[in-house]
């Protein structure tokens, strides 16, 4: 019999060992991204306090009608312009990237453009 092996289970083995590394701080937050088969989301978080900064996401009432008729990688990008415009508005610059266990590739890599092109550095 061959076993199939659950990718789902072996990206959250390799997001929890960059976690242990990775730390978002009042100065310099963190940067998450979780991606589900139809929609993507991102959040800074600030893991010392453990809260959410701001976050956006391919459902953010923001940008629903703006995704219309785009391809999910558009729409990634669109969510990283969304959540980096956010977070300078707010007066964070620098943030620390977490890509959830994710290859940085594709839309990961297409949230991360959009941010950088909104302000943030990392």
């Amino acid at each position: 019999m061959i076993n199939k092996t659950n990718k789902n289970a072996q990206r959250k083995k390799r997001h929890l060992r960059v976690r242990k590394n990775v730390f978002g701080t009042k100065a310099c937050p963190r940067l998450n991204i979780y991606r589900s088969t139809s929609n993507i989301y991102a959040q800074v978080i600030n893991d010392e306090n453990g809260t959410t900064l701001c976050s956006a996401s391919t459902l953010s009432k923001e940008l629903a009608e703006t995704l219309k008729g785009k391809t999910k990688s558009e729409q990634a990008f669109a969510v990283g312009e969304l959540v980096g415009k956010l977070a300078v508005k707010k007066g964070i610059k620098n943030v620390v990237f977490d890509r959830g266990g994710y290859l940085y590739t594709g839309r990961v890599m297409q949230v991360a453009e959009g941010a950088r092109k909104a302000g943030l550095e990392f």
